[in-house]
C-alpha cells in the first residue's frame, strides 16, 4: 500500500506533569494510504518530534510501500543518524515505525499480538507504578499483587544524603510492614542515587523482598552498573532512558542489567522491541517494557513474553480512548485489528498540528 500522507500532533494532556514528560512528552503519528486505511502510532519529542516528522520522516515515507516496515525504520534511522542516534529522532521514528506496524496488522485484519504470534497471551498481570507511599499505605493497593515505589530524592534534595536514604529505608520497610509478605515490591530511583548509596540501600533492605532496584545511575555510568552488577544483592533494572537495540544489546551482552525495560514509543518503535525481545532470549536477560500497559507496548508482551508483565500507563494519555484499562492487577487486549485504538484528530485539542 502506497503512503499518501504523514501527520504528528502532540495532543494536549491535562494532568501531565509540569516538566519534559510534558513539554517532550507524547506525540501522535497518523500515516495515511491510498486504499484508505490509517497507521496510527504513538512516539516522543513534543514539538521538537513533530517537526522531525514534518522535515525529515514524512518525505521519506510519502510514496512508499508501507509493507516495507523494517527497511522504511533503516532509512529513517540512517537519514537522522548525524544527529539522531539516541534522543528525539529516535523517539519520533517510534512513532512512525508503530504506525507502520499498525498498518501491516490492519491488512493482515489481526490484532498485531496474534500477527506476532499465534500463541499469544489475551490478559497478562500488571503493576501499578507512579504512586506516592503514603497512599500505598492508607489506601492498600487497589487490586494490584505487585506495586514500584519511589526510591529517589523529595522536592528540594538536590543530593544523596544519609538522611534521603534512611528515609527511602524507611518507607519501603514500612510499604512491606502494611500491605504484608505476599505484595511483591520493586523500587524505582530514576536516576537519581550513586553507587555507594544503591549498594548501602540494598543491603539495608535486602531482607525486604525487593524484586528489582530501577534505574538507580545515569544511564550513560556503565562502570558504575558494573559494580553493581558485581556487589549488589538486590537485581538491578533499567533501560527506560535508552534507544535502539544496538544499546540494549551492550547492556545485555555484558549483564548491566538483570532486567531490561525499553520503552517502546522512544526505543525505536516496535521494530525495535523486538530485536530487544531476540536479544533477552539469546542473553537469557528479562524484558519488562516500560509503561507496558500501554497499548503500543501491550501486544508485544501479550505475544512474545514468556514471563509477561505490564507496568501502568501514563494516567495523562487520556487521548488515547480505546486503551484498554487495568482491572483487579489484569489487562486484557480487545480483538480490534491492528493495536486496536483509532484517533479523530479534530476531536481533541493539540499544540501542533500538521
Amino acid at each position: 500500500m502506497k503512503i499518501t500522507r504523514v501527520r504528528a500532533v502532540k495532543p494536549l494532556s491535562p494532568g501531565a506533569p509540569d516538566d519534559w514528560r510534558d513539554w517532550l512528552g507524547q506525540i501522535l503519528i497518523m500515516i495515511d494510504t491510498e486504499e484508505g486505511l490509517t497507521g496510527y502510532g504513538v512516539g516522543g519529542g513534543g514539538l521538537a518530534g513533530v517537526h522531525v516528522i514534518d522535515t525529515v520522516i514524512r518525505d521519506i515515507l510519502v510514496g512508499q510501500d508501507s509493507a516495507d516496515v523494517e527497511s522504511l525504520w533503516e532509512e529513517m534511522y540512517w537519514r537522522t543518524l548525524p544527529y539522531g542516534q539516541k534522543g528525539l529522532a529516535i523517539m519520533a521514528i517510534s512513532g512512525a515505525d508503530l504506525a507502520l506496524w499498525d498498518l501491516r496488522a490492519k491488512v493482515a485484519q489481526k490484532p498485531l499480538a496474534k500477527l506476532l504470534s499465534k500463541d499469544f497471551t489475551q490478559t497478562v498481570p500488571a503493576y501499578r507504578t507512579g504512586r506516592p507511599t503514603k497512599e500505598w499505605l492508607n489506601n492498600g493497593t487497589e487490586g494490584y499483587s505487585m506495586l514500584k515505589l519511589f526510591l529517589g530524592f523529595e522536592p528540594g534534595e538536590r543530593s544523596v544524603t544519609k538522611e534521603s536514604i534512611d528515609r527511602v529505608i524507611h518507607e519501603v520497610r514500612a510499604v512491606r510492614a502494611v500491605l504484608g509478605p505476599d505484595v511483591t515490591i520493586m523500587g524505582d530511583a530514576f536516576m537519581g542515587l550513586d553507587v555507594d548509596s544503591t549498594l548501602r540501600l540494598a543491603d539495608e533492605l535486602s531482607d525486604v523482598g525487593l524484586s528489582w532496584i530501577e534505574e538507580p545511575l545515569l544511564p550513560d555510568d556503565l562502570e558504575g552498573y558494573a559494580r553493581l552488577r558485581d556487589e549488589c544483592p538486590i537485581p538491578i533494572a533499567g533501560g527506560e532512558h535508552e534507544y535502539t537495540a544496538k544499546a540494549f544489546d551492550l547492556l545485555m551482552r555484558e549483564r548491566l542489567h538483570t532486567i531490561v525495560q525499553p520503552d517502546v514509543c522512544w526505543c525505536g518503535g516496535m521494530t525495535e522491541l523486538l530485536k530487544i525481545y531476540r536479544l533477552g532470549a539469546e542473553y537469557g536477560i528479562d524484558v519488562c517494557p516500560h509503561r507496558g500497559s500501554e497499548i503500543w507496548s501491550l501486544h508485544a508482551i501479550c505475544a512474545l513474553d514468556p514471563n509477561p508483565l505490564a507496568e501502568s500507563g501514563r494516567p495523562w494519555m487520556t487521548w488515547v480512548k480505546d486503551q484498554p484499562s487495568v482491572k483487579n492487577g489484569q489487562i486484557t487486549l480487545g480483538e480490534a485489528d491492528g493495536f486496536g485504538v483509532a484517533f479523530d484528530s479534530d476531536s481533541f485539542a493539540v499544540t501542533s498540528k500538521t
